[in-house]
């Protein structure tokens, strides 16, 4: 029951945050919907689940990065900057990829997402494990690929699943390529920097 609700709770969101909400009103949507019986079965697989869940951290992603920081320093309102709160700036867009991974972690719903990389600026956002470091390769190679499979935590089992993370904005590209402690600086926009890293709770067997 925990994951079926999961499911729909990241269809509605991908939903909604792809404009999906907008066209299903304009199309009088609503007049078509009709609600099915209780109890009636959903079947899913877990590769579709994270693919929404994906949908919806692109779409929060792209929408910050192009409506709220390329905008603000473009304009010379406010700078994005890794010491934000100290420099009064805007988060970058990975950092708030991040703190949002955090807060849905300490949801308790067992979701959980970051950003990781070959070449991270601090090593706790490198690789973990050695399914992650071999899924960091594959979508380096072949950024259109998703590499995915079931993990085991204990006597739990999750889903898990890489997608390829370009650079969305020159503030990313800046930062890492002027960082002192950035292990590569030559990145452009629209290359692969790392990976999305997404896994949630699977039912039990």
């Amino acid at each position: 029951m925990g994951l079926r609700m999961l499911f729909l709770g990241i269809v509605l969101g991908a939903f909604v945050c792809t404009g999906g909400w907008e066209s299903a009103q304009a199309a009088g949507g609503d007049e078509l919907e009709e609600k099915m019986a209780p109890g009636t079965r959903v079947s899913f697989s877990p590769e579709v689940v994270a693919g929404y869940i994906h949908a919806v951290i692109a779409a929060d992603r792209a929408l910050y990065t192009t409506h709220v920081v390329d905008r603000m320093q473009e304009n010379r309102i406010v700078i994005s900057a890794e010491a934000w709160k100290q420099r009064k700036a805007l988060p970058l867009p990975a950092q708030m990829l991040l703190m949002g991974g955090r807060v849905v972690e300490m949801g308790g719903s067992g979701l959980r997402y970051r950003l990781a990389s070959l070449w991270p600026i601090y090593e706790e956002n490198g690789p973990s494990t050695v399914f992650e470091e071999t899924g960091l390769k594959v979508v380096a190679e072949n950024p259109d690929e998703v590499y995915s499979g079931i993990i085991k935590r204990g006597d739990q089992r999750f889903f898990k699943a890489i997608y390829a993370d370009r650079a969305v904005s020159k503030a990313c590209v800046e930062c890492h390529n002027g960082h002192l402690l950035s292990s590569k600086r030559d990145f452009k926009l629209g290359e692969v920097m790392g990976g999305i890293i997404i896994s949630f709770p699977l039912p039990p067997e």
